[in-house]
């Protein structure tokens, strides 16, 4: 049973390897094809081959992007808060709208 486990990881891993791979390199080579179509005739800039272009991606990818993950997390937190305010008491309710306002200075009512 654990082998089984192991087995269907391993592949999921090996798909995730390869698809990444092939994003990479079809960004690497949109980025050289866009970058040495313009940026010479443009800026009278050099032409970039493939692996200045990887690393460009890689460099506006830190300095933009950032290095956080691309979970979705907005939607788990607002059913979170959903399920407290759901179960919060009347005075609860009160005590968090009052605290709030202190920060906003509008609440609104109702958490849909």
């Amino acid at each position: 049973m654990m082998t089984k486990w192991i087995g269907r990881g391993m592949r999921i891993a090996v798909k995730i390897i390869v698809i990444g791979t092939i994003i990479a390199v079809v960004f690497g080579f949109v980025v050289m094809t866009l970058w040495n179509w313009l940026m010479p005739s443009l800026f009278r800039l050099p032409v970039i081959g493939f692996w200045q272009a990887l690393g460009l991606v890689i460099l506006c990818k830190i300095l933009f992007g950032g290095l956080h993950s691309h979970q979705r997390k907005g939607m788990g937190g607002r059913r979170r808060m959903r399920d407290r305010w759901e179960h919060m008491t009347p005075e609860e309710r009160e005590r968090f709208r009052e605290g709030l306002q202190g920060r906003s200075g509008t609440v609104t009512t109702e958490l849909k």
